[in-house]
């Protein structure tokens, strides 16, 4: 067996998961990830019938069944992921219906995955439906799309136009908009169907004075697209207060999509 942690896909958790620590979206034990691994890719590291134990998930997800994913853990801080990946992160395949979770590896604590879980794989199953190359959901909080949820329209058009409006790039990286939540009390199934919900038609979820989950084929395009969004709300807090002499037009969004091979979201723009 080769070390896991050497793993191409481990070694981009860690970096990843650091990063976002050192941009300041994960303070404490805020923010979770998930990564959906082939069995393959988990087969070169791991004998996959040494199971560990067994996790109740407290749901039913019947389309990942047999899935595995790598998970971060609850309660652990992301600014220790690099220094005990195998005590922040594990390594789960869902079994029963989703309702159980084979740990593989990790959690060597004796922890278990985040308590954002349900909203994680509910939202795995929401975004394989819209495109089987989703493989990442990535949830943190990041300060500057905070703030915009209190002193903006949580209107999903009205919020996705002004943040398209705040960076030439925005279109293009997510032309499919924002979706937003308003308040829920987080760690429930509730706020995991919600969310997964909102993910049929945007691969950003904001939740409002709370934070943002995102999804993609990857952990680089994840942190992109949650990257993008937070530098145009960061330029919207800076601005906001103060009158708006030039802006973005729809005319020249529209350009964008030409240029750029994108279309935005039906509607959104005039």
């Amino acid at each position: 067996m080769k070390d896991i942690l050497t793993a191409p896909w481990m070694v981009e958790m860690i970096r990843t998961a650091t990063n976002m620590y050192a941009h300041g979206w994960d303070e404490r034990n805020g923010g979770n990830i998930s990564l959906l691994l082939d069995e393959a890719d988990v087969a070169e590291y791991l004998d996959l019938n040494n199971v560990l134990r067994t996790i109740p998930t407290g749901f039913e997800a019947p389309a990942l069944e047999g899935k595995y994913f790598l998970v971060t853990g609850t309660g652990k801080y992301f600014k220790n992921v690099q220094y005990a990946p195998e005590v922040n992160l594990g390594l789960v395949r869902l079994t029963d219906n989703g309702m159980k979770a084979e740990l593989l590896w990790g959690y060597e604590d004796g922890g278990k995955f985040t308590s954002e879980f349900p909203a994680h794989m509910m939202s795995h199953v929401a975004r394989l439906t819209v495109d089987p190359a989703n493989r990442v959901v990535m949830h943190c909080h990041p300060a500057n799309l905070l703030a915009m949820t209190y002193v903006h329209t949580l209107d999903e058009r009205a919020f996705t136009r002004t943040l398209w409006q705040m960076c030439t790039e925005c279109i293009v990286v997510f032309p499919d908009g924002v979706n937003v939540l308003p308040w829920m009390l987080c760690g429930t199934n509730e706020i995991g169907a919600a969310t997964a919900e909102k993910m049929e038609t945007a691969r950003l979820v904001i939740w409002a004075q709370h934070g943002i989950y995102g999804a993609g084929k990857d952990l680089d395009e994840t942190f992109g697209l949650i990257e993008t969004a937070e530098k145009a709300a960061e330029i919207y807090m800076k601005i906001a207060h103060l009158p708006r002499v030039n802006t973005i037009t729809d005319e020249q969004m529209h350009l964008l999509e030409q240029r750029f091979g994108v279309k935005g979201r039906d509607g959104y723009l005039d």
